[in-house]
């Protein structure tokens, strides 16, 4: 691991030795950066973003995380002593850091997984309704004439192709959280 505080980051950052602390970061299980700037801790971000071409993920608890939750892909807010600032700028709030285990791995999951099939279901839903009115141009001489009234293409939409993709995006959950929580690995069959 690798500890570092707020006066060498400051030496590293205006040495311009950003690429020698990149490369020795790479080599740590851990970093840990303590007595840093707000500024400080979003140049730490920003320069993994940038360089490692990475998503990232910022986790704070009090207004001078707010510029790093800001600059990361994915921010968590953890309410507590602090006050709200860090979770108000946050995509993500947790009450408590033991929380953070499963909010990324069971929640983190089902979500990824929700979206994957509804992405799919959203394709495959328009795609059968476009090939109807492609092959009906056919029959019509490709008059321009629709098949059915727009009132019926947005009730075709509105009703019968949005309550199956809701209720499957809340309800569906294919690995239970116990099982998630036990086997982290399951969340990269996914990817």
């Amino acid at each position: 691991g690798l500890v570092i505080d707020g006066q060498t980051l400051n030496i590293i950052f205006q040495g311009g030795l950003e690429e020698k602390f990149l490369e020795l970061t790479q080599h740590c299980r851990s970093v840990l950066c303590c007595r840093s700037t707000p500024l400080q801790k979003s140049m730490v971000v920003k320069l993994i973003r940038r360089q490692l071409k990475v998503m990232t993920l910022s986790i704070g608890d009090g207004a001078n995380d707010v510029s790093m939750i800001q600059a990361a892909d994915v921010g968590i807010g953890i309410s507590g002593q602090e006050g709200m600032q860090a979770v108000m700028a946050s995509d993500f709030a947790i009450s408590r850091f033991k929380h953070l285990k499963k909010l990324l791995l069971v929640h983190g999951h089902w979500c990824y997984a929700r979206l994957a099939k509804m992405v799919t279901y959203f394709l495959y839903k328009n795609v059968c309704y476009v090939n109807l009115l492609f092959w009906y141009q056919f029959f019509c001489g490709f008059s321009g004439s629709t098949m059915v009234d727009y009132w019926q293409m947005i009730f075709f939409n509105l009703f019968f192709t949005s309550v199956p993709p809701l209720l499957f995006g809340v309800l569906d959950k294919d690995v239970s959280a116990e099982t998630l929580l036990r086997l982290p690995e399951l969340y990269k069959n996914g990817q």
